[in-house]
């Protein structure tokens, strides 16, 4: 336990001020920001498919985001590896399920294992070591897009320490958050490094820290989780990500693990910005239907207009018009000038 209570000494003042604004986000969110059920199943839907492509995409997959949707819907997707559908699909079902269960997904070996074997049951090169512990060595390589190994990272856990160092930080990691001594991102940040040290399992290593880290996340009520991508912003941030692994990972007397936390955190306070941001500004997309967004828009760049107007602008009937402005009104979004048959509507 000291081993890991030591990393977490002495953390500076730039690191304990993050914490603090990403706390103050969260609380932001919790308190201010009411979406409706069906907006937020829709973000959550849409970052379903941007954190699968995103994620699989920094091991090497070459599927769009778009095409991650299409395959998802039962869209056949042409031109593309047999790989790249299986991970895409195997991490999409992963990740709704931790979205949608992670209050009953306790973190323990068993867990761990039953979430690999689930990410990869599509994968018919791993069909044989699903959920199963690694048994000869492997290296954590950055590669090209044709799989090419450009640098080894770093070392792993040889195969026969793997259990011993897996259950040493599950233990840490459960017995650090009953006793809450550190910040619970802190627990999470230093858990998923050395999750990625250790390397547990044969192949989708990086996949599973990506999945633990939004698991861990929601179950220390980290609630904006589901609603934007933090995968997306380490692929956007994928040469930071790689040198903050180094940097702790290297075999030397400098070896350190700030530069990762300091990483870590930013690609959270990063998610809680982009997602009150999105509650601010940019959620009507999500409640409104493409009429609607049409009739919208068109206010927005006109000031005010009457609904005849953008009836004949629309191509539409007054009374889908008439519809949308009064949606537009409970929204809050527009208001009523004046009555009569010159009524224009505005901006608020």
């Amino acid at each position: 336990m000291d081993k890991f209570n030591a990393k977490l000494n002495n953390i500076p003042p730039n690191i304990i001020l993050k914490l603090s604004k990403i706390d103050e986000l969260k609380g932001r969110w919790t308190e201010n920001t009411q979406l409706s059920y069906d907006i937020l199943n829709k973000l959550k839907k849409a970052t379903l498919v941007t954190s699968t492509g995103a994620s699989t995409r920094i091991e090497g997959s070459e599927m769009t985001d778009d095409e991650v949707e299409n395959y998802m819907r039962g869209m056949e997707v042409t031109k593309l590896k047999d790989r790249d559908k299986q991970e895409v699909k195997g991490y999409f079902e992963i990740l709704k399920n931790v979205f949608d269960s992670y209050q009953t997904l306790f973190l323990r070996e068993g867990t761990i294992q039953n979430l690999h074997r689930e990410l990869m049951k599509y994968s018919d090169k791993d069909k044989l070591h699903l959920g199963e512990y690694k048994t000869k060595d492997n290296k954590v390589a950055l590669v090209n897009e044709k799989g090419e190994i450009i640098k080894i990272i770093f070392d792993t856990t040889p195969p026969y320490l793997t259990k011993i160092e897996m259950n040493e930080l599950i233990d840490w990691t459960r017995n650090a958050f009953d006793t809450k001594n550190f910040h619970p991102l802190l627990i999470i940040a230093v858990f998923i490094i050395e999750f990625l040290c250790i390397h547990p399992f044969e192949d989708g290593n990086g996949r599973m820290s990506r999945i633990l880290t939004n698991l861990l996340l929601l179950q220390n009520d980290y609630s904006f989780i589901p609603y934007i991508s933090h995968e997306k912003i380490i692929e956007e941030n994928k040469n930071e990500y790689y040198l903050s692994l180094r940097q702790y990972q290297k075999n030397s007397d400098n070896k350190t693990i700030l530069p990762w936390i300091t990483f870590f955190l930013t690609v959270i306070e990063g998610q809680a910005i982009q997602v009150l941001e999105l509650a601010k500004n940019n959620y009507l997309e999500f409640d409104l239907s493409p009429v609607q967004i049409k009739i919208w828009n068109y206010i927005n760049e006109h000031k005010e207009a009457g609904a005849s107007e953008m009836a004949k602008i629309a191509k539409l009937n007054r009374a889908t018009v008439n519809q949308a402005l009064q949606k537009l009104m409970r929204l809050k979004k527009i208001k009523k000038l004046y009555n009569g048959p010159a009524t224009k509507y505005r901006k608020i």
